[in-house]
């Protein structure tokens, strides 16, 4: 298959701050992609960034001990790669939002205080795909329900909250504020303080396969918040101003997320993601796992993306997520790391911005500017 014809060809020198980025911390993103993909290779996507093409870039990466400088690791990149400006589809220029790992509170047990739960994969749901999709469902949807011989939608968040899975022995954990509880689905993971001392990592396991709704667009086509003013924080703020108007809002994002415990892993590092190695925080992009192929590396030029960061947002990320809400070739979500104060950044990034994607050479040859 053939590159898109979305990609067209820069130089190096094109890139804004190209030469400004440290970029070890992305090598060791990129590294730790290679080591995966040497047992299980990332899948294609279908703008024809052939996996295969990334075997020696892989190869070098896994033989390279201690991350190598900033120098080396813009040698290495240079050496494998050749950029490529991803021409959005209709807008004049792609958009980042931000996303992080929340850490919070939670219980093995319930409690009067720890009362919320978050619910491991159910038994009944199924995997869907054209093989077994059953008439009628939406093609959309990745996952059904098993109900008896037949294959139905899954429950959504209403049934769900309302008691459609309660007294399975599904419960994960409990946390005490349904608002953070909601705020995990959307994040796909988080890192727990439990009540007993431990900590524990808990990350995506599953959905029920209806659409993810974002309810700040929600609220914005209420009236209730400006577009323009819309972040978590907003979001947070007037759930808390309007608690009895909660399930009306909640209620709109019918998606609803699984989780499985993972281990803790490198405590600098956020949780295992889409692509099955731990996200680097401020290097890690989740992208449209549909176009894209886990593993390209992306430089994002954002240069109104500055609050939060020590200078306008130029840098080398690394694909390694997914996310349902990120869809089209320049639409990407960055990781930011984790915590309370790595949320107050993410939840705040609403960005226009260029994406330059860095294509192996072996795969770009005779596509050069």
């Amino acid at each position: 298959m053939g590159l898109s014809a979305i990609f067209s060809p820069v130089s190096y020198s094109d890139l804004p701050g190209w030469g400004d980025d440290d970029i070890s911390a992305a090598f060791a993103a990129f590294a730790r992609c290679a080591r995966h993909a040497e047992t299980r290779p990332y899948r294609t996507g279908s703008l024809g960034v052939g996996t295969h093409a990334f075997a020696d870039a892989y190869a070098q990466a896994r033989n390279t001990g201690t991350p190598p400088a900033n120098a080396s690791a813009r040698a290495f990149f240079e050496q494998h790669f050749l950029p490529f400006r991803i021409r959005p589809e209709k807008a004049e220029s792609g958009f980042v939002t931000g996303y992080y790992e929340p850490e919070t509170e939670a219980s093995p047990v319930r409690t009067q205080r720890f009362h919320v739960p978050l619910y491991r994969r159910p038994d009944d749901l199924v995997d869907i795909d054209d093989q077994n999709r059953p008439e009628g469902l939406d093609p959309s949807f990745a996952f059904a329900r098993r109900d008896g011989e037949r294959l139905i939608a899954y429950h959504d968040r209403q049934s769900i909250d309302r008691g459609a899975l309660a007294g399975r022995g599904l419960e994960l954990c409990w946390l005490a504020d349904r608002v953070e509880a909601f705020f995990i689905h959307v994040q796909g993971a988080a890192r727990l303080k439990m009540t007993d001392g431990s900590r524990i990592r808990i990350t995506y396991a599953a959905k029920t396969g209806h659409p993810f709704t974002g309810i700040g667009r929600v609220l914005a086509n209420l009236g209730e918040i400006p577009l323009e003013e819309v972040t978590m924080q907003s979001i947070r703020a007037w759930l808390a101003g309007n608690p009895h108007r909660m399930d009306e809002i909640l209620w709109h994002n019918r998606s609803y997320i699984f989780f499985r415990e993972t281990p803790l892993g490198d405590a600098a590092l956020g949780p295992v993601a889409a692509a099955k190695v731990q996200l680097e925080p401020g290097r890690s992009i989740a992208v449209d796992r549909l176009l894209h192929t886990f593993g390209t590396p992306f430089f994002i030029d954002a240069p109104s993306l500055h609050e939060g960061f020590d200078k306008p947002f130029r840098r080398l990320m690394i694909a390694q997520d997914t996310g349902s809400a990120i869809t089209g070739a320049a639409r990407g979500d960055l990781f930011i790391g984790t915590g309370e104060a790595a949320g107050a950044i993410a939840g705040k990034i609403r960005h226009p911005a260029d994406f330059y994607a860095l294509l192996p050479r072996a795969l770009a040859r005779g596509r050069t500017p």
